[in-house]
């Protein structure tokens, strides 16, 4: 399973339910992007969730 490369978020179980409260089971997934990251100085592509993107841009 896919997982954000800094923060370790991977997909969570839960539960769709219908106007007639039935309940069939489904996957919260976090919102994953391939992005081109600095490490070392040297560009690596990392799987990364759309609020670390989002927190690594104000730093």
């Amino acid at each position: 399973m896919a997982s954000c490369a800094i923060c370790g978020k991977t997909a969570q179980s839960g539960q769709n339910v219908s106007f007639s409260q039935r309940k069939t089971k489904r996957l919260f997934r976090p919102n994953l992007q391939k992005v081109t990251v600095i490490e070392n100085g040297r560009p690596v592509k990392r799987l990364v969730c759309a609020k670390c993107i989002r927190t690594m841009v104000k730093v």
